[in-house]
C-alpha cells in the first residue's frame, strides 16, 4: 500500500537459497579443485564460440540465452590430460554443471521455496570487482576459497560462509565444510521469514492499482537472473496471467552482469513506469542505451529491451541502432 509504482532490478529475493547455493559453489571448489581465471576465459570464449551467432550478429554478446544452452556443452572442453591448464579437468566439468543446476534444500522455509535456481550462460570472464563482472568476482575467486575467506576470494564464498556461520548457525567458529542445513532448519526458516521477498501474491498490490516492472540482467553472476524470473511465474500461477498482466512487466537484458555492463543496459524506467501508473500506458518493449560516462553522456549503442522471454535479433542495419533489431522468441 506504501507505493504505486514499483521498480524492481535484478532483485536479491530468494535470500536464504541464494546464500546456501553461495556456500555449496564453494565447497564445491574446495572439493574439487579451483576454477582459475584463466579456465574462466577458456569457458567464456567457448560460450561464444557456440552462442554469439545465435541472435544473428556476432558481436560478443549472446542475445539468444535459450538457444545457447542447446549450443554449448561444457563438455567439449574436457581434458585428455587432467593438468592440462588449456582445458576442464573432471572435477572442473563438475563444479561448473554445478553452477548451472538448482540449489535444492532438503525443506521448505518462507513461501514454499525450497531451491534457488543456477546460472546461464555468457559474460563468464567479463571483468570488475565487487558488485561488477562476471565468475572470478562473484563465483570462482582470484584465489582459491579459504576459511576465514580472504582477499580474492569470491564474493559468493564470502557472503554465503558467512551467511551460513553468522545467520544460520550463529556461531562465527562454525566449521562451514560440515555444513548440514538440516541441523539449522529451524533458525533458516526463522531467517527467511525476514529476508526473503518472495510471497508471490500480490493481489492487494494490484487491487490498489500498483504497477510493477522487473528486470533481470542475464549474465547476472551476483544472484541468478532466472530467481526473479521465477518469482514472476509464481505470481502468475496465483493471480492468473490476465490478471498478472494488467500490472507486471518483466524485461531481459542479455549479456549484462548485475550492474548492467556488457552490452546496452541504461533504460529510462522511471518514464515508463510514470506514464503506466500516472496516464495508464501500458508499457511494451523498450530500448536499452549504452552511454560515455562523461557529459554530455552521449548515446553510443542501442538494442531493445524486451519483455521476457523474446530477445532482440538482429535484422541488418547499424548495429548501433536499436531499430536494427527485433524482439523474438526463442
Amino acid at each position: 500500500t506504501d507505493f504505486d509504482g514499483i521498480i524492481s532490478g535484478v532483485p536479491v529475493i530468494n535470500w536464504v537459497n541464494l546464500q546456501t547455493a553461495g556456500t555449496r559453489m564453494g565447497l564445491a571448489l574446495l572439493e574439487n579443485g579451483w576454477i582459475s581465471p584463466e579456465k574462466v576465459q577458456l569457458v567464456h570464449d567457448a560460450v561464444l564460440n557456440a552462442c554469439d551467432a545465435l541472435d544473428g550478429l556476432e558481436d560478443g554478446v549472446v542475445s539468444n540465452y535459450v538457444a545457447c544452452e542447446k549450443a554449448f556443452d561444457v563438455n567439449t572442453l574436457a581434458c585428455a590430460n587432467n593438468d592440462d591448464e588449456n582445458c576442464l579437468n573432471p572435477g572442473d566439468i563438475a563444479v561448473i554443471k554445478q553452477l548451472h543446476n538448482p540449489s535444492e534444500l532438503p525443506f521448505k522455509v518462507a513461501n514454499g521455496q525450497q531451491h534457488y535456481p543456477g546460472w546461464g550462460l555468457s559474460g563468464e570472464a567479463t571483468a570488475g570487482t565487487g558488485p561488477v563482472g562476471g565468475w572470478v568476482a562473484w563465483q570462482t575467486g582470484e584465489t582459491a576459497p579459504e576459511l576465514p575467506p580472504q582477499p580474492g576470494n569470491s564474493r559468493a564464498w564470502l557472503y554465503g560462509s558467512g551467511a551460513v556461520q553468522y545467520f544460520f548457525a550463529q556461531d562465527p567458529d562454525y566449521d562451514v565444510t560440515q555444513f548440514d542445513p538440516e541441523a539449522l532448519k529451524e533458525r533458516m526458516k526463522i531467517v527467511s521469514e525476514l529476508m526473503d521477498s518472495t510471497n508471490p501474491d500480490l493481489s492487494e498490490f494490484s487491487k490498489h492499482g500498483g504497477k510493477l516492472i522487473v528486470f533481470e540482467n542475464m549474465a547476472d553472476y551476483a544472484q541468478s537472473p532466472y530467481a526473479g524470473i521465477e518469482y514472476v511465474q509464481a505470481v502468475k500461477d496465483t493471480l492468473g496471467d490476465e490478471q498478472t498482466e494488467q500490472f507486471l512487466r518483466l524485461y531481459v537484458n542479455p549479456g549484462t552482469d548485475h550492474m548492467g555492463g556488457g552490452a546496452p543496459a541504461a533504460v529510462n524506467f522511471l518514464d515508463a513506469l510514470t506514464s503506466w501508473v500516472e496516464h495508464d500506458n501500458a508499457p511494451g518493449n523498450l530500448v536499452a542505451a549504452q552511454q560515455d560516462n562523461k557529459a554530455p553522456f552521449s548515446i553510443t549503442a542501442e538494442r531493445p529491451l524486451c519483455q521476457y522471454p523474446e530477445y532482440p535479433h538482429y535484422v541488418g542495419g547499424d548495429e548501433a541502432k536499436a531499430e536494427s533489431f527485433e524482439c523474438r522468441k526463442p
